[in-house]
């Protein structure tokens, strides 16, 4: 399941038919929170993470387009989510 950020000012649209990449970090972070609900982020590793973001469905980049600032920030994302 996929939510959109983009599509809703005070909410999130699921929108199974848009595909995330690198740079939708907001987007990655909400489908981590609904894929691991009981995961506390600030206890991620990022090479967990890694392996997580591209595991999720509706996801689709070069894996090594990835860097450390982006799991930086899907995390970050991820964590005021929580």
């Amino acid at each position: 399941m996929f939510y959109s950020a983009n599509n809703y000012a005070h909410g999130y649209q699921i929108n199974p038919e848009v595909v995330m990449k690198w740079i939708d970090s907001l987007d990655i972070a909400l489908c981590l929170l609904e894929t691991f609900p009981d995961v506390d982020p600030q206890q991620v590793r990022f090479t967990d993470l890694f392996d997580w973001v591209i595991a999720l469905e509706g996801f689709d980049d070069d894996p090594e387009h990835c860097n450390e600032r982006i799991l930086e920030a899907i995390q970050s994302h991820w964590i005021e989510e929580y």
